[in-house]
């Protein structure tokens, strides 16, 4: 018995996208609510030469490049997933405004995008995406939050005693012998070790303020995993800040008493922590519960990343593509969160 064959459909493509919208297509949204065009110039003073009359690969366009590091953080995708995913997906493909069969970034061409960026660079766009946000009164600075989540990174296989030199931010003799150059440039040398109470994580730590109405992040630092929280308070807390919520991590009365010096019109609520011969009293519990509260509300921010961008984890080796990768991060889930948050109403306006 001969078998029936398929119709063939032109606009097959067409067609399942149409579907995919009418499901509900969350990347289609994002580009029409998004003006990406606002980046576009400070990437090219970035990545693009002067002169490129030698030749060479005609360069891919700015905007698709930076979009396919946002499906990147959005997904929590190593460079090679990417190009994998791109080629996959006709989601991906639309978001990215290819056309069905036009050549995907390959993961060597990503890569060398996001060195050209740099931490500088991706710090840049971060900073123009929420002064639009502040214009367009979607964050208004009334309230802060301020917590770290850990960034972990994959576990380097290192001796003991190497163990021991990097702890002191010293580099083993051996690494630095010719022979060892690839070695070593397979080392992070940044990453710390620490433990939170039976959690061993190794990394760096995204150190974030978050607007409390918006749960927008205002501003970051990037440490290694080992630092404490308190030693970042002071540096993301700034004159637009009107109060500010915060855990007992970071009731130190020197650097509480500098930030109050500092800006003494601010109101710090920090949850207060019972000591040996001095208990909370009822008051302080109940003050306590209605600041956690509050507080809770920057874990919605890490849960999200957690749950929906993949997970808090990045690939990449030293303390300066870390702060680059988490300043992505962090822009990516700002996108995401604003496009929430302005329903129907494109950014910029």
């Amino acid at each position: 018995m001969l078998k029936m064959l398929k119709q063939i459909m032109l606009d097959g493509a067409e067609i399942q996208l149409a579907r995919l919208s009418k499901m509900g297509d969350s990347l289609e949204k994002i580009n029409k609510l998004i003006d990406w065009e606002i980046f576009r110039s400070p990437i090219v003073n970035r990545i693009r030469k002067a002169d490129y009359s030698l030749g060479g690969r005609p360069a891919l366009d700015e905007i698709l490049m930076f979009k396919t590091t946002l499906l990147k953080d959005w997904n929590n995708l190593s460079d090679e997933n990417t190009e994998y995913m791109i080629n996959d997906r006709l989601t991906f493909q639309r978001f990215l405004g290819m056309e069905l069969g036009e050549k995907a970034p390959d993961e060597k061409t990503i890569w060398l995008f996001k060195e050209q960026l740099g931490k500088e660079g991706m710090r840049e766009l971060f900073e123009i995406f929420n002064a639009k946000l502040a214009e367009l009164g979607l964050v208004k600075r009334e309230g802060s939050i301020v917590d770290a989540s850990f960034v972990d990174v994959p576990k380097q296989r290192n001796t003991r005693e190497e163990n021991a030199q990097i702890k002191k931010g010293e580099i083993p003799e051996e690494w630095k012998s010719p022979e060892n150059v690839n070695k070593l440039e397979q080392k992070d040398v940044d990453a710390r070790w620490t433990k939170k109470g039976n959690e061993l994580h190794y990394g760096y730590k995204d150190h974030v303020n978050v607007d409390n109405k918006s749960k927008i992040i205002v501003d970051f630092t990037v440490t290694s995993a080992n630092v404490h929280d308190v030693n970042e308070f002071e540096g993301l807390i700034d004159i637009n800040d009107k109060e500010a919520w915060l855990d007992s991590a970071y009731a130190s009365e020197e650097h509480v008493a500098r930030i109050m010096e500092k800006y003494p019109d601010i109101i710090l609520h920090i949850c207060e922590k019972g000591k040996r011969n001095a208990p909370l009293t009822e008051e302080q519990k109940e003050s306590n519960k209605v600041k956690s509260k509050i507080r809770a509300r920057v874990e919605h921010v890490f849960g999200y990343m957690t749950r929906f961008m993949g997970g808090i984890f990045i690939r990449t080796i030293g303390k300066d593509r870390a702060e680059r990768e988490i300043c992505g991060m962090n822009l990516a889930y700002n996108i995401k969160r604003a496009v929430f948050l302005g329903g129907t109403k494109p950014i910029p306006t």
